[in-house]
């Protein structure tokens, strides 16, 4: 069967099986706060029965192209948006980034293995087309003091949509890759980011150079170098939050791997300092594989971050220790990688995993590969698991679990994944009484009763199926 007809009719298949409004997930509540207690993780205000603050856990799959149109034609095809919700919401996913794009072109053999052999063209930007003349690629010159409708519309209807499906967006404000890694020195031709973006003086009618040294790499744009950029992104950071605002699910992100500390936290700033204007504010983030490492990132003034690989947060990541919310996203660590152990130890270890997803393969990667689907499933059901345990009094325990993977509220509640299988051993110690037992296969989500324990010592337990598994152990409650 041909490819594009193995797509149609996957997208057919999602979208039957989400169209029935009971199936689908309620909207998203907020705006998102960093949880007072238990900082790892959000709250969206939600009480538990008991008073306290329900935690959110976070995850899910993102795309390239799900915010600006990418591809070999130009203009190009238009996203289908709503399968894509349909295809996350099949997934039990509810976060995505939502990503922007700074060129208007996107030359893919930039990415090496991974890349075609062609230009995407890429649109709509933030800026109006308006001419008089015309910029590099033969169409109206921008105007950078002039918004386009066409792009701010589009943010707010998909934001907006995403959120009564009950997924949580992260606005990126600016994409750095292209600029910092891509422009020169790979088997695109060198500049081709910067000839492609605004900031180029051939593109602009306002006299707008984003090359203020002239070498050629316009790492200058993502600084605080030129009074009158910053001025411009000022007023757009503005143009996102008053298009945003009053939504109940977003975040910001400052930038997909470019900018440096200074303007980074120039950018947190501004969309926090405006948003103290508007009736929300919304949590505002730093992602890995930029301009900062992980000790500026966590002093910075964001309230979360993405680590990435060249701080050593790859497979299996350390135990995250709260000091933000940590989202750990495939993208900063392999690119487009991973796989479903990694969600796990990333759930178990304090953080809230993402997939940097090739999704219908329209701009890199290989489409619905196999190795790709376990990871979309893998997080589904860890976040299913994480809806109903008591997240918030949860914490990273890698030492009560033989396996090094243990979240718990010791004494009470304990979640272990088992990446080889057979047993495991977990201190039980600070338990008493009977011990619930559950094994849950960690791709398909199917649950098993275990033998019946008590707590009190360290007990070892078998898995009742092979290869790896996750263990959820609970202290039964005393009746009154």
């Amino acid at each position: 069967m041909r490819l594009n007809q193995q797509l149609r009719i996957w997208t057919t298949c999602v979208t039957l099986l989400v169209l029935p409004a009971a199936m689908r997930a309620a909207p998203a509540a907020g705006p998102l706060r960093v949880h007072p207690t238990n900082p790892r993780y959000f709250t969206d205000g939600t009480k538990n029965a008991d008073g306290s603050l329900k935690a959110v856990y976070l995850t899910g799959a993102h795309t390239w192209n799900n915010l600006v149109d990418m591809g070999k034609s130009d203009p190009p095809a238009p996203f289908d948006f709503t399968a894509y919700l349909n295809f996350l919401d099949a997934h039990s996913h509810n976060f995505i980034r939502l990503w922007t794009w700074d060129s208007v072109a996107w030359d893919s053999r930039a990415n090496g293995k991974l890349g075609k052999d062609f230009v995407h063209y890429v649109a709509p930007l933030p800026w109006a087309r308006t001419g008089p003349s015309n910029a590099l690629d033969v169409k109206p010159k921008f105007d950078l003091t002039k918004f386009n409708p066409a792009y701010f519309d589009r943010l707010r209807m998909r934001v907006s949509a995403a959120g009564e499906m009950g997924i949580y967006v992260s606005i990126m404000l600016f994409e750095g890759w292209s600029l910092s890694h891509a422009n020169r020195r790979v088997l695109a031709a060198d500049g081709w980011a910067y000839r492609s973006h605004p900031f180029h003086p051939d593109n602009n009618i306002n006299g707008i150079t984003g090359d203020l040294n002239g070498d050629g790499n316009v790492l200058e744009i993502h600084s605080l170098a030129s009074p009158a950029i910053t001025s411009l992104q000022a007023a757009y950071i503005r143009k996102v939050v008053d298009t945003v605002n009053d939504l109940d699910n977003v975040l910001y992100e400052v930038i997909n791997e470019g900018g440096n500390q200074p303007w980074d936290w120039w950018v947190v700033r501004t969309v926090k300092d405006y948003e103290w204007t508007k009736p929300n504010q919304h949590p505002v983030g730093i992602t890995g594989h930029g301009g900062e490492r992980i000790a500026s990132m966590l002093a910075s003034p964001a309230d979360w971050i993405s680590p990435g690989s060249q701080d050593g947060y790859r497979d299996p990541p350390p135990a995250w220790d709260g000091r933000k919310v940590g989202l750990l996203d495939t993208d900063h660590v392999w690119g487009v990688g991973g796989n479903p152990g990694w969600v796990w130890k990333s759930f178990l270890r304090g953080y809230n995993p993402l997939f940097m997803d090739p999704y219908d393969g329209a701009i890199l990667g290989t489409p619905f590969q196999p190795r790709w689907e376990p990871i979309r499933a893998a997080m589904g059901v860890s976040r299913r698991l994480a809806d109903r345990i008591p997240l918030a009094l949860m914490m990273p325990h890698g030492e009560l679990a033989s396996s090094g993977f243990c979240l718990a509220d010791p004494g009470k509640e304990y979640i272990v994944y088992l990446p080889e299988g057979s047993e495991v051993t977990v201190d039980l110690k600070p338990a008493s009484g009977q011990i619930i037992v559950e094994w849950i296969h960690p791709v398909d989500g199917k649950t098993v009763p275990g033998e019946e324990t008590f707590g009190g010592v360290k007990r070892t337990l078998r898995t009742p199926f092979s290869g790896d598994a996750v263990l959820h152990l609970k202290a039964k409650q005393k009746s009154r």
